[in-house]
C-alpha cells in the first residue's frame, strides 16, 4: 500500500507541476519572453505515463502478495487475478445471464468488508449489473459449483473514490466466490 501511495504522490506533483507551468504562462503574459507551455498533448502524455505507473506498482505488489501466499493465479489482460480452488460441475457463466454468488470480500491486509453470511447469497446481471467490473470479468472464468479467489487492482474494484461505505479509496480487493446458479 505504502508504495502505492508513492505512485499516487507522484502523479498529484505531476498534476501540481503541470498546473504551475499553466499559471506561470499566465502571470507572466506582459513579458516580451513568453515561456512555452506544454501542449495539451504533452500533459496528457505526462498523465498516461503516472497512470501507468501507478498500475505497475500495483501489479509489483499484487504479484508479491499472490507469492507470499504460495497461491497459483491467473492474470487476464486486465490485470485481474484469479484462482479457480475448487471446480464445479455445471454450466459456464456468460454476460446476460443472472449469477446468484455466496462472496466475502476484504482487503489486502486481511480486512473483511463484506460477507453474504451477514446479507445472504447475493444476485447480480453479468456485464450489465452496477458491481466491480472485475466481478463481472471474474465470474465468466466460473461456472455453477466453482469457487474461486479473485484479486481486482483498482482500476477494476472501486477506483480513486472507493464504495463510500466500507471500500476505502484506492483499495485493491480480494472476492472469495461461489457460483451457486445461473438464471
Amino acid at each position: 500500500m505504502e508504495i502505492f501511495q508513492k505512485s499516487l504522490k507522484s502523479l498529484i506533483k505531476t498534476l501540481a507541476f503541470s498546473s504551475l507551468i499553466f499559471a506561470a504562462g499566465c502571470i507572466n503574459q506582459g513579458n516580451k519572453s513568453p515561456q512555452k507551455m506544454p501542449s495539451d498533448a504533452e500533459i496528457k502524455e505526462q498523465m498516461i505515463e503516472a497512470n501507468y505507473n501507478m498500475v505497475e506498482v500495483e501489479s509489483e505488489q499484487i504479484d508479491a502478495f499472490v507469492q507470499r501466499r504460495g497461491w497459483e493465479m491467473q492474470k487476464s489482460g486486465t490485470g485481474l487475478r484469479y484462482m479457480i480452488y475448487e471446480a464445479g460441475k455445471g454450466p459456464n457463466a456468460t454476460t446476460g445471464q443472472v449469477a446468484k454468488v455466496n462472496y466475502e470480500v476484504t482487503l489486502l491486509d486481511g480486512t473483511k468488508l463484506y460477507s453474504s453470511q451477514e446479507t445472504g447469497p447475493q444476485e447480480f446481471l453479468i456485464g450489465m449489473d452496477n458491481v466491480e467490473s472485475g466481478l463481472h470479468e471474474g465470474i465468466t472464468y466460473m461456472n455453477v459449483g466453482s469457487k474461486a479467489k479473485m484479486i481486482l487492482p483498482i482500476h477494476l474494484a472501486h477506483g480513486l473514490l472507493g464504495d463510500e461505505n466500507k471500500i476505502p479509496s484506492n483499495a485493491t480487493i480480494i472476492y472469495d466466490i461461489e457460483l451457486l446458479a445461473l438464471k
